[in-house]
């Protein structure tokens, strides 16, 4: 039996590598995308302190949403974009902890935060005249605040038992990113501790989230079909049209991803593992560049904080 290296002290993160044709286009596409996602989240985050009219809960919840995506992204894309530019493809042991952790809590915190979204959007449609007391300052806070430490704490569990695991000298991992899947690929010791624990913060983190976004909706179309006039309808449902469209994508890049079949054949494989790398690239990068696009684009209060800021800007410049 191969004795067990536990002196692994960096990690090579594979990428696109065996096809450096792609390299150079993904290069300026992630390159371009990763500023739009700075700043699209970037003004959204800033039209929703400046402006008064945007403070309440749906853009309490919206800015916290843009700040995630800017530390998700962070958390790995300049890391990324580095590697297109020199031979050395390398991470730290510490720095592959360290960009796992973030990733994993960015991402788990997005589960429970658009759950969050959900409850707000249903208290609002459902129960409007008690919507003021219910989802008041002293509510929503802690509802974000419990979303992030809940990913937080989700994060520390999962990446402790992945970086605790033994590796047997093999350091490539076959991805962008320290994905904690293509991690414990590399781990020679027995990972069945790391899989119940996964399949149990995949149940918390994802699947009643997805539940409770579902449920919430149910309710929220049945009151919406009950208001007689199409106009009413038409409000109602444009108010929760954003959000709908951002759980769409994000829960169904993750399906995807995940739930897909495998390929069975060697040339499928490998087929399979860049296809698998593509849809990690659309699902870390695209989706936080979309959501800025979609709630400002379908968001009558957005796109006119963001014109009153540049107007009041052009004045005092002017002055």
């Amino acid at each position: 039996m191969e004795k067990i290296n536990q002196s692994v002290t960096e990690f090579v993160l594979l990428g696109l590598s065996g096809y450096p044709e792609l390299e150079a286009i993904y290069f300026v596409l992630v390159l371009c995308m990763y500023l739009v996602i700075l700043l699209g989240n970037g003004v959204i985050i800033i039209v929703s302190v400046y402006d008064s009219h945007l403070h309440t809960p749906m853009y309490f919840f919206l800015s916290s949403l843009s700040f995630l995506d800017i530390c998700y992204t962070s958390s790995s894309i300049p890391l990324f974009l580095s590697s297109f530019l020199t031979s050395k493809k390398t991470i730290s042991f510490s720095g592959c902890g360290v960009q796992m952790f973030l990733s994993f809590a960015m991402g788990a915190t997005e589960c429970v935060l658009l759950s969050m979204m959900a409850f707000d959007r249903y208290v609002a449609i459902c129960n409007p005249l008690r919507y003021p007391i219910i989802m008041s300052k002293a509510s929503y806070v802690p509802m974000a605040a419990g979303s992030w430490i809940a990913g937080s704490i989700d994060s520390v569990v999962q990446t402790s038992l992945a970086m605790r695991l033994p590796f047997c000298g093999d350091n490539v991992i076959n991805h962008f990113t320290c994905e904690i899947l293509a991690v414990l690929k590399l781990a020679c010791a027995d990972i069945s501790i790391n899989v119940i624990s996964m399949i149990v913060a995949t149940v918390i983190f994802l699947v009643i989230p997805v539940l409770f976004i579902l449920v919430s909706y149910v309710f929220i179309l049945s009151t919406i079909l009950k208001i007689p006039s199409a106009g009413g309808r038409q409000k109602a449902f444009s108010t929760c049209s954003a959000h709908l469209t951002v759980v769409v994508i994000f829960y169904g890049s993750i399906l995807f991803m995940y739930a897909k079949p495998k390929a069975k054949d060697s040339s499928g494989a490998d087929k399979e593992e860049v296809t698998d790398k593509i849809i990690s690239l659309f699902y870390g990068v695209v989706t936080p560049m979309l959501n800025p696009l979609i709630y400002s684009l379908r968001n009558k209060d957005v796109k006119a904080a963001v014109k009153n800021m540049l107007c009041q800007k052009c004045l005092s410049k002017g002055n």
